[in-house]
């Protein structure tokens, strides 16, 4: 038995293996494929912090700006927990070898949007990179042992208690006991399959696995959407493009918007342009090929591989693609889930530091501060379970998906579930379109409940899947409930941002309720 055990190998899980390893806890780390891939190595940007208050900065200022982005929904004591935080957090990683760019010796810092000053610490372009690498790196030095290839099923939960998860590894069931189970699973915006810069593991299946568990969602409906991804890839383009001083124009050659308004803003009137048959253009040809080869080295080459274009020289292509989920596992002060023993941290988690838009920057300190903060408030949970019992019924459930005759595969499903959310559940929505989207999932999943297989060649992104649909449902359900517009979610049909702010919650029972 395990005292802790920690679904996923991002930023946020191996930030909390460090910490429990260094409390003494008996601690392992599941990850679905190699820790190295998760979603952390994505963010490219910077990790916000104020080192210093040479520039009038300061973290009541930071917190200032991160409760204006999320628009009301802030839960204002956690956001200056991690604010306040920030420092000692960048101290951290600094003293265990993270590569920060610097400036005269001191860790460089830079403005990224929605931020009143330029307080986002970064290497190069390949800022989460460098830290999951760091993070990992340590955890190998501290011997933690790592359970890699291992797709997380189920819960095992007892009484409203947690008491450990099933796993399945080369498609055998195997249950695993713990006093406690921290998920780390990272987000959902990879249910916009062909329409999002996440990886492929990105489909939100530690929120699904939560909610079938009986523990709450929250703010489902807020999903930000980057407004610079590559035309023909959605492959994402930092906001340290725009930070370094990239414009956006239009095909005549017009800057239409300010590039470092918040997200959601930038987003919708990118969009907009493309919506009025204006195609739309990243411009850092004037920053020069040596500065971009410095300070920009991902982008160029993301540009050169997925775009064939040299962006010190031309315009860069680009459209806003589902980046990030805001909602996700309701948890409280403690991070604990509704069900006793059941933490959640990081973007599948909803702590309620980013409302209804994040601010850029904040994920990746996000998950550092509160991974390393759960531990504090972990509790050990004493209560016997039979796990084998767990294990035998989840076993019979994966071979009852196996045939001799398999049927169809659920790609073509996910490739129409990704479009459809875009169109209707996307930058702009409304009341008609999530109604048809709503009843388009329902008959995704009839369809999809009636495929089987034959081996195990594709039964993880089978299973993956089904909790793409799982979320995607609570997405969509969320969203037709919030007759308002607010930060992400914008209603063509209620444009106002309504006075009273009220957070979403989705039950096990799929009930959707607005509280304060």
């Amino acid at each position: 038995m395990f005292d802790l055990l920690i679904v996923g190998s991002g930023g946020a899980g191996l930030s909390a293996a460090l910490e429990a390893k260094k409390s003494g806890l008996h601690v392992a780390v599941i990850c679905q494929s190699f820790p190295t891939t998760a979603a952390t190595c994505m963010a490219q940007g910077g990790f916000n912090g104020v080192i210093c208050s040479d520039e009038g900065d300061n973290p009541a200022l930071h917190a200032k700006d991160t409760i204006k982005s999320a628009v009301g929904l802030a839960n204002e004591k956690m956001v200056l927990s991690m604010c306040e935080g920030a420092k000692k957090n960048i101290e951290w990683l600094d003293s265990m070898g993270m590569p920060f760019s610097r400036k005269k010796g001191e860790i460089a810092q830079r403005r990224l949007g929605g931020a009143s000053k330029g307080r986002a610490v970064y290497a190069q372009d390949y800022t989460g990179l460098k830290l999951l690498h760091t993070l990992y790196d340590n955890c190998l030095k501290e011997d933690i042992e790592f359970l890699d290839n291992s797709f997380a099923l189920d819960l095992i939960v007892k009484e409203s208690t947690c008491k450990g998860i099933l796993i399945l590894k080369d498609g055998k069931v195997e249950a695993i006991e713990s006093r406690s189970v921290v998920l780390a699973t990272g987000g959902y915006a990879g249910i916009y399959h062909g329409y999002n810069t996440n990886a492929m593991e990105s489909t939100g299946d530690g929120v699904a696995m939560a909610l079938r568990a009986g523990a709450n969602l929250s703010d489902m409906e807020f999903v930000q959407f980057h407004p610079t991804s590559l035309k023909n890839s959605s492959i994402l383009i930092s906001e340290s493009a725009r930070g370094a001083g990239g414009f956006l124009v239009n095909k005549k050659g017009e800057r239409f918007t300010a590039e470092l308004l918040t997200r959601d803003e930038v987003s919708r009137a990118v969009f907009s342009q493309i919506q009025n048959g204006n195609e739309v253009f990243l411009d850092i040809r004037h920053l020069g090929d040596e500065f971009i080869s410095k300070n920009l080295p991902q982008e160029k080459k993301l540009i050169r591989i997925h775009e064939h274009l040299d962006p010190s020289v031309e315009l860069v292509p680009i459209t806003p693609a589902a980046h990030y989920s805001m909602g996700g596992i309701d948890v409280d002060e403690n991070l604990q889930t509704s069900i006793k023993g059941l933490y959640a941290v990081g973007e599948c988690s909803n702590v309620k530091v980013h409302g209804a838009n994040r601010l850029g920057g904040n994920s990746l300190l996000e998950v550092v501060h509160f991974g390393r903060y759960v531990v504090e408030k972990i509790e050990k949970v004493s209560l016997h379970v039979d796990i084998k019992k767990y294990e035998k019924i989840a076993q019979e459930k994966i071979d009852k998906l196996m045939s001799d005759k398999p049927s169809d595969t659920f790609f073509k499903l996910r490739d129409k579930l990704g479009k459809e959310l875009f169109e209707k559940a996307g930058i702009f929505r409304d009341k008609d379109g999530l109604e048809e989207l709503t009843k388009s999932i329902e008959v995704m999943q009839n369809s999809f409940n009636k495929l089987t297989l034959n081996n195990n060649s594709y039964l993880v992104s089978h299973l993956k899947f089904a909790n793409s649909l799982e979320v995607a449902y609570t997405v969509v359900l969320s969203a037709k409930n919030r007759e308002e517009s607010r930060g992400a979610h914008y209603r063509n049909d209620f444009q106002n941002c309504d006075k009273q702010a009220l957070h979403s919650f989705v039950d096990s029972s799929l009930h959707v309720r607005f509280v304060k």
